[in-house]
C-alpha cells in the first residue's frame, strides 16, 4: 500500500491533467448557473461558464456534497495509508470546516489542511506537499507543515467589472456605478485566508501596476531570503491572461513564472477581463 497521497479540489487552478501527470487527486467543485449545478471541468466547460456570463446568467458557488467528498476519499483510502486534503481557505468558505468535521470519522487516515489559500498559493502548497510526500513524510507531517507555512503567501487580484462584486454585496450599487463612471478598478488583496480591499486605482494599467508593486515590495520584506514561486492568472480570455504573463515576467526575469486560469468559485465573484498574481514560498 501507498503512504501518503494528496488531494486537492480545481479551486487551486490545478487542472485535471496537471493532477494525472502528478499523481494529485483532484476534486471537481460545483457551481451553480441559472438555478442549475454544474462542476467544473465537467458538463459546461470554462469557456460555456463565461458565455453565460455575458449573456446575464445568475451564477454562484456550491459546497461540495458529502458524498462526493467521502467517496474520493474512500476510493483513495483503497490503495493509500492515509491523505492529505486541500481546499480553499476556511476564511472564504465553508468547504474546510466541513471536511474537518466529516475527517474525524476517519481514524486519522485524512488530513485536512487549512493553510489560508486558493488559485495560484493553494497550487504551489500542493506542489510542496507533493515533494514532501515523495521523500517519504507522513500525512500528519505534511498537514503540519503546511498550516505552519499558511502565511508565507500573498494574492493580489483586479477586476475589470464591479458588475459581480456589486451582486456578491462586497461593493454597493451606487458605488459600482460612480467607480464604473470613472473607471476605478479595486485591486483585492488575500491575506491570511480573508479576501480585502489593497487599492483603487483608475484604469487597468494602473492596477496591473499596482499589483505588481506589491508582489515585488512581499519578495523584497516578507520573503528576503527564501526561495518563491510567482503565477499569475485571469478569467476568460487566456490570450489576456498569456499577455498577463508575459507582463509579470519582465519584471521578475529571474524567475519562472506560472499561469493559470482563475477558479470559477472566484471568478463568480469577478466576471471575465480579471487579472490575479500570487507570491507563495516553495521548497
Amino acid at each position: 500500500m501507498n503512504k501518503t497521497a494528496i488531494m486537492t479540489d480545481t479551486n487551486s487552478g490545478i487542472t485535471p491533467e496537471t493532477a494525472k501527470k502528478n499523481g494529485i487527486f483532484l476534486l471537481k467543485m460545483p457551481f451553480i448557473v441559472n438555478g442549475r449545478e454544474y462542476t467544473e471541468y465537467g458538463e459546461m466547460s470554462y469557456g460555456g461558464f463565461f458565455e453565460a456570463l455575458s449573456s446575464g446568467a445568475e451564477v454562484s458557488t456550491s459546497q461540495p456534497s458529502p458524498a462526493s467528498l467521502t467517496e474520493m476519499w474512500d476510493e483513495i483510502l483503497e490503495n493509500y495509508e492515509s491523505l492529505v486534503y486541500f481546499p480553499m481557505s476556511s476564511g472564504l468558505s465553508g468547504t474546510c470546516e466541513t471536511a474537518k468535521a466529516f475527517a474525524a470519522d476517519y481514524d486519522g487516515r485524512v488530513f485536512v489542511v487549512d493553510n489560508k489559500r486558493i488559485s495560484v498559493t493553494l497550487y504551489s502548497a500542493v506542489f510542496n506537499a507533493v515533494k514532501l510526500a515523495n521523500k517519504g513524510l507522513s500525512s500528519k507531517e505534511i498537514a503540519e507543515i503546511a498550516e505552519n507555512e499558511a502565511g508565507d503567501q500573498s494574492v493580489y487580484v483586479s477586476v475589470n467589472t464591479l458588475e459581480h462584486l456589486k451582486k456578491s454585496g462586497r461593493v454597493t450599487a451606487a458605488g459600482a456605478a460612480i467607480g464604473t463612471l470613472l473607471g476605478i478598478k479595486p485591486v483585492l488583496q488575500i491575506q491570511g485566508g480573508k479576501l480585502d480591499a489593497y487599492k483603487k486605482v483608475r484604469g487597468m494599467k494602473a492596477a496591473t501596476d499596482a499589483m505588481l508593486d506589491g508582489i515585488e515590495n512581499d519578495r523584497n520584506t516578507r520573503f528576503a531570503g527564501k526561495k518563491v514561486e510567482i503565477r499569475a492568472a485571469y478569467s476568460g480570455n487566456l490570450q489576456i491572461g498569456k499577455e498577463w504573463q508575459e507582463q509579470v515576467a519582465k519584471r521578475f526575469p529571474d524567475l519562472e513564472i506560472g499561469l493559470d486560469a482563475l477558479p470559477i468559485s472566484i471568478s463568480c465573484h469577478v466576471g471575465e477581463g480579471a487579472l490575479g498574481i500570487g507570491i507563495s514560498a516553495v521548497l
